[in-house]
């Protein structure tokens, strides 16, 4: 059993512009030493970034530094405030039960009240959760069956219709080109324009 001392809290504030219309949850950050940057998906192998430059730029290493190794952090926050995208995790508090941030590996602690981040985002119509645990605790949070990879199910909160779409890990251990993945991930981000 770990001991409460190997409780993490999220390192990064939730990323919630005023005009959002999307909201996408992860699971939780990988380790610091894995950073790339401090900002949501931050492990350079992670292809989060990548699917969204060929979504939307038809380009994977748009917001690639020219030293291949880094994401242009300013031009990603700018574009996601532009294009209304607000990012967070379904998990404040885990466990790493191995030194990984796969799913399998996190014990968590205490999970995110997405129903009160919903309602700082009066706009927002879209969850995309990236994953199977970021799926099945928002779903359960929501009081809706979990969706299949792809596909959506929509829940009424407060007046609001909002769809949770389940879309592919974006981490190279989920099995699928960047360029299928982003087939998924374009179905919603068409929803923007």
């Amino acid at each position: 059993m770990k001991l409460s001392s190997d409780i993490e809290c999220h390192p990064f504030e939730p990323f919630l512009p005023a005009n959002a219309k999307l909201l996408m949850l992860g699971t939780f950050p990988p380790a610091e030493k894995r950073w790339s940057m401090p900002f949501y998906y931050p492990n350079f192998t992670n292809d989060m970034w990548r699917i969204v430059g060929y979504c939307f730029f038809g380009d994977k290493q748009h917001f690639v530094t020219d030293d291949g190794k880094h994401y242009r952090l300013d031009e990603l926050k700018t574009f996601l405030t532009t294009h209304g995208i607000a990012l967070y995790d379904t998990c404040t508090q885990i466990i790493r039960t191995k030194n990984t941030a796969s799913d399998k590996d996190l014990q968590v602690v205490e999970q995110t009240d997405i129903k009160a981040m919903l309602q700082r985002l009066p706009q927002c119509k879209t969850i995309v959760t990236a994953g199977q645990l970021a799926t099945t605790l928002c779903a359960q949070q929501l009081g809706v069956k979990e969706p299949q990879v792809g596909t959506f199910v929509s829940v009424k909160l407060k007046g609001r219709m909002i769809q949770l779409y389940r879309m592919p890990s974006s981490s190279r251990a989920y099995p699928m080109a960047i360029e299928k993945k982003a087939e998924f991930y374009q179905t919603v981000f068409d929803t923007l324009r």
